[in-house]
């Protein structure tokens, strides 16, 4: 059984009558009738150009925003028919790394307190078993805790974002949305983070629903391919064959724009 299944997931943004001007309304498709599977264990690559809805999916699969239709089963569970004690567990198991490192942390808070703060919500610990589990999670994602008394904006791009990953972290999920991680960093630093989440996944199993608009991290990262364009998925399979025989128009576009690993 796949850890995660998708059936038929819809979501419609219906617009006001302002967004067009002359009293219209109309309504956007932003996930279109999509069904997919997540296997334990696996990274599926998401894949699509801004506006394709792959950072929609993401949040309707974590219930971060509710969906018009359909449904999603994580471990057997219908994550859109829980109730707010259900889904409380269920965000333990269920986590998102966001695209912008330093929008996702408070600047009010210390990174002791960001990285504390799941703990406070869904654990009862003292304050020296929480502060040796966050010194912890710095040290799985490559940092001290001479970070544990400083803000975020004392961080680089890079830092941040690794904080961001401690923190998803921290209630030992079983599957991650990591959305876009490193399309705000420069090409070095986000090759870094890739390589990290790499290490991670071997460390503490985890599965990955890896969003991206860059073909070449998707090629590179993901254990399977899904191509998504204008809300729908068009193509889903193994990264090799994604990348060497692709079925879609739009995945050739996508290949043909991709210096190195072009479909021939």
């Amino acid at each position: 059984m796949a850890l995660v299944e998708i059936r038929n997931l819809t979501k419609i943004f219906e617009l006001s009558s302002s967004a067009f001007g002359g009293g219209q309304t109309g309504e956007v498709r932003a996930v279109d009738d999509v069904s997919l599977d997540i296997q334990q264990g696996e990274t599926l690559g998401l894949v699509g150009e801004s506006g394709s809805g792959k950072s929609t999916l993401g949040r309707l699969i974590l219930r971060l925003i509710e969906p018009t239709s359909g449904s999603v089963l994580f471990n057997g569970v219908d994550v859109l028919k829980a109730s707010a004690s259900e889904m409380r567990r269920l965000r333990r198991d269920m986590q998102i790394i966001f695209q912008d490192p330093f929008g996702s942390l408070d600047p009010r808070f210390r990174v002791e307190d960001v990285l504390a703060e799941p703990l406070v919500v869904h654990e009862n610990l003292s304050r020296p078993a929480r502060l040796a589990r966050v010194s912890e999670l710095l040290r799985a994602v490559g940092m001290d805790e001479s970070a544990l008394p400083r803000y975020a904006h004392e961080f680089s791009g890079g830092q941040r974002q690794r904080i961001g990953i401690a923190r998803a972290l921290a209630l030992r999920p079983k599957f991650i949305v990591a959305d876009e991680p490193v399309s705000a960093l420069d090409v070095s630093v986000g090759a870094q983070i890739v390589n990290l989440l790499q290490r991670l996944q071997r460390e503490f199993g985890l599965t990955y629903l890896f969003i991206s608009h860059s073909m070449p991290v998707v090629h590179y990262l993901a254990t399977r391919i899904a191509v998504m364009y204008r809300g729908k998925i068009v193509e889903v399979g193994d990264a090799p064959e994604i990348t060497s025989r692709p079925r879609s128009d739009y995945t050739r576009s996508l290949l043909a724009a991709t210096p190195g690993i072009a479909a021939s």
